[in-house]
């Protein structure tokens, strides 16, 4: 069984065929327009989301299969106490495939260990989001031309930012890329990020700066990000920081003509509004592009289930292992909080997580 829980569980080469396959959806709408016929997708979505589970529904539905699930954990059995794998054991029973948001890290990790169908990661926390990055894969492959030789700048929170976390594991398999941090001290790149980056790719180059302003000229995308407030315990420090970095048209006079500004959304003040209008401006391009890569993706997932594989199944579990004299510190994991076998992944010298990638040793 095949599941979509982080970026790299997709090679290069399978992120290219869901990529083609989209950009074949785009020019051929209607040949896919019953392919799913007698399919059930299940949107289970622990907390708020529009763009995201609209996006899966919509995507589903122009598919021809229909859709089922929850939009909030508070009209779900959790708020019985009932657990993650026990929800998806009960959601199988009526579902073909689950699409999963989660404020817990992890928590799609476990739905699929116990699904027996595919399991979707729509957003874990502050860890990973998939098919965001397959959205932006897909809108840098329509709006440059390719995904490779391409200087990217992540601009706002690195620290909580899923999408930046997720869309930097995958760019970093392409040649000759080369990522700017733009962030405070207090939102940089979590370590973990950091020490992937510089033990863990190859031919990527990479480097901290404190103003869009310096880098502006080299970009060839800038990918906007808002503070979220949600992810703060400290009130004191997001207000601190939720105003370090705004862009106005006063700082793309600087930038490339075939530049372009991606943004996940939503957005609160980090882009102003007189930026909308610029022709190099791509983040509602990247909302509509985001509904035909996850059509894309249900459609392959559910064509793997069935036997129909398009490239050999790697072992997804290489290098995992279950050792219940370890914990993992990080209160955001769902390992917290649920009874889940305390799994964690050797990375080099290095102990980590298996649900939220936090350092153990």
């Amino acid at each position: 069984m095949r599941h979509l829980i982080d970026p790299t569980d997709l090679s290069v080469a399978e992120i290219g065929q869901i990529i083609a396959l989209a950009e074949d959806i785009i020019a051929n709408r209607a040949k896919y327009s019953e392919v799913c016929k007698g399919k059930k997708l299940a949107t289970l979505f622990y907390e708020p989301s529009t763009r995201t589970r609209l996006s899966f529904t919509s995507a589903m539905l122009e598919l021809g299969g229909s859709v089922i699930g929850f939009s909030d954990a508070a009209s779900s059995s959790v708020s019985k106490g009932e657990t993650v794998a026990d929800t998806v054991r009960v959601i199988r029973c009526f579902a073909d495939i689950i699409a999963m948001r989660h404020f817990k890290e992890g928590a799609p990790l476990v739905g699929s260990q116990y699904a027996g169908i595919p399991v979707i990661n729509a957003g874990d926390g502050s860890h990973s989001h998939p098919t965001q990055t397959l959205t932006d894969l897909l809108t840098i492959k329509r709006e440059k031309g390719r995904l490779d030789h391409l200087t990217i700048g992540f601009c706002g929170d690195l620290k909580f930012g899923r999408t930046v976390h997720s869309l930097i594991k995958a760019m970093s398999r392409y040649e000759g890329i080369r990522v700017v941090l733009i962030a405070p001290d207090e939102l940089r790149l979590p370590e973990y990020m950091l020490h992937e980056i510089e033990t863990q790719t190859e031919g990527v180059e990479f480097r901290e700066v404190s103003t869009m302003e310096e880098v502006m000229p080299e970009l060839d995308i800038l990918y906007m990000t808002r503070v979220q407030k949600e992810r703060f315990l400290d009130e004191e420090e997001f207000n601190r920081v939720k105003d370090s970095f705004v862009l106005d048209p006063s700082k793309l006079r600087t930038a490339k003509p075939d530049m372009i500004v991606l943004h996940p959304l939503p957005r609160v003040n980090e882009i102003t509004r007189a930026v909308d209008n610029d022709p190099r401006v791509a983040y509602f391009r990247q909302v509509e592009n985001g509904k035909f890569v996850r059509m894309a993706l249900i459609y392959t997932l559910l064509k793997w289930a069935e036997g129909e594989k398009l490239a050999a199944v790697p072992d997804l579990a290489e290098g995992m292992f279950i050792d219940r004299s370890m914990k993992c510190p990080n209160s955001r994991c769902i390992s917290a909080t649920e009874d889940v076998d305390p799994l964690f992944v050797k990375a080099g010298d290095t102990c980590r997580c298996a649900y939220c990638e936090a350092k153990i040793r």
